[in-house]
């Protein structure tokens, strides 16, 4: 089947990352529906290391750029230049220009720098100069930040937020984990992992996960939801359609990792919180009543009736 290749992709991935294999299945999740995903937690946890090692456990080219305040937006989609020899310009190609392109600390570069992936992330491709570059399929933007710090940081724009199909957190290891990653020691890194899939594979896993079907009834209750988003008092701004498409991508694609032809309900409810949290602003009063954008979803969901199919 081909869910064994996902299986073989996650098996290699908890070579290095223990404890954290619903994490890395979504993101998984979202690879096969093209998406990119933001992890978003507190230092230490294994972000970077998680996100490096579902990229080395595939094939193709696997870029990470730290998002420091003197990146350039060039860094990140090339610029021209003179070629003294030929006095001829030239395109050098930026970190962009890979399957896999891991921004660490994001809110970490200028906003000037962050408007620079707004392009890339919804259209795959880099226009500079009058001339558009096709970025590598598939392509992916892992992007990490720590929510508890803010020394140093910008703000991402909600722009950006939007076109993150996920947003996800680790959190803290068991005890048990935490004593296991102490025996691998400083044996367990994403450099020593071996390839375990190929780019064409993933193409044809993707493929697969866009013909999962999803009925009526579970399209009229993800749209039911984020309408509810729109009207409800005390959230500023509601999820997007572009929110309501990706809910769409990423249950099929979820539901095709749990061997299955057709989405439930309860996969939207699962992937609620990751797929639409991050999508939406509180208002004071919202902040007060929730707490936080998660906890406002789950009381959405409460007053939206789950379908029978």
């Amino acid at each position: 089947m081909s869910q064994n290749r996902i299986h073989l992709l996650l098996d290699n991935v908890e070579q290095v990352i223990i404890g954290k294999r619903n994490v890395a299945e979504l993101i998984v999740a979202a690879l096969l529906a093209e998406g990119h995903v933001l992890l978003e937690d507190v230092p230490g946890v294994g972000k970077t290391q998680l996100v490096a090692s579902i990229a080395k456990s595939c094939s193709g080219k696997f870029n990470r750029i730290q998002m420091t305040p003197d990146v350039m937006p060039g860094d990140i989609t090339g610029f021209t230049l003179i070629n003294p020899t030929t006095k001829h310009f030239e395109f050098r190609k930026g970190a962009a220009f890979c399957n896999f392109l891991l921004a660490d600390e994001i809110n970490r570069c200028s906003p000037k720098s962050q408007s620079a992936l707004l392009e890339i992330m919804e259209e795959n491709q880099v226009s500079l100069d009058g001339n558009t570059f096709e970025l590598p399929k598939p392509f992916m933007v892992l992007a990490t930040q720590n929510p508890v710090e803010t020394f140093g940081t910008f703000h991402l724009p909600e722009a950006q937020m939007d076109r993150f199909l996920m947003r996800l957190t680790m959190g803290y290891p068991t005890k048990e984990e935490e004593l296991q990653m102490l025996k691998r020691g400083q044996e367990a890194q994403p450099k020593n992992l071996s390839e375990v899939i190929s780019l064409e594979e993933i193409e044809a896993l993707k493929n697969q996960a866009r013909e999962i079907f999803i009925a009526q009834k579970v399209e009229d209750y993800i749209v039911d939801i984020v309408r509810l988003s729109r009207e409800t008092e005390g959230i500023r701004l509601g999820i997007s359609p572009r929110g309501t498409l990706a809910m769409f991508q990423a249950a099929k694609a979820y539901a095709f990792l749990q061997e299955r032809e057709y989405v439930l309900p309860d996969d939207i409810k699962y992937l609620a919180a990751s797929v639409w949290a991050h999508r939406m602003i509180l208002s004071p009063q919202g902040k007060g009543k929730w707490g936080s954008q998660e906890n406002c979803i789950l009381n959405l969901l409460e007053q939206v009736e789950v379908p029978v199919v």
